[in-house]
């Protein structure tokens, strides 16, 4: 069973940018798909992005697209969340999750493994 912890989240100031980093327990990490979601205050966990397991295939949500990259160490057991010009309603706690299947898929139901979560805040 793969354990995830997050880090890297924090406060920043609107327009600015964050690297939240997902390290893996699990040397065989390439092996699994990863997703990245996100929980805002009275909201619903929401898909942000995913990376496949040899980093060659990315997906993003649209509010996030050409603002957000996701990338992967499979060397280093740890896949990022690169966050550039950061709006207040990034703010939420972000989580980032394993699949063992090839697809990156954007429902919660669709990872098995979770993270804790880090905390980003954006400032106006």
């Amino acid at each position: 069973q793969v354990q995830l912890v997050e880090s890297g989240g924090g406060l920043v100031q609107a327009g600015g940018s964050l690297r939240l980093s997902c390290a893996a327990s699990d040397p065989t990490f390439s092996s699994y798909t990863v997703g990245w979601f996100r929980q805002a205050p009275g909201k619903e966990r929401e898909f942000v992005g995913g990376i496949s397991r040899t980093g060659g295939g990315t997906s993003y949500a649209d509010s996030v697209k050409g603002r957000f990259t996701i990338s992967r160490d499979n060397a280093k057991n740890t896949v990022y969340l690169q966050m550039n010009s950061l709006a207040p309603e990034d703010t939420a706690v972000y989580y980032c999750s394993a699949r063992l299947f090839s697809r990156v898929a954007v429902g919660l139901n669709d990872y098995d493994y979770w993270g804790q979560g880090t905390q980003v805040t954006v400032s106006s």
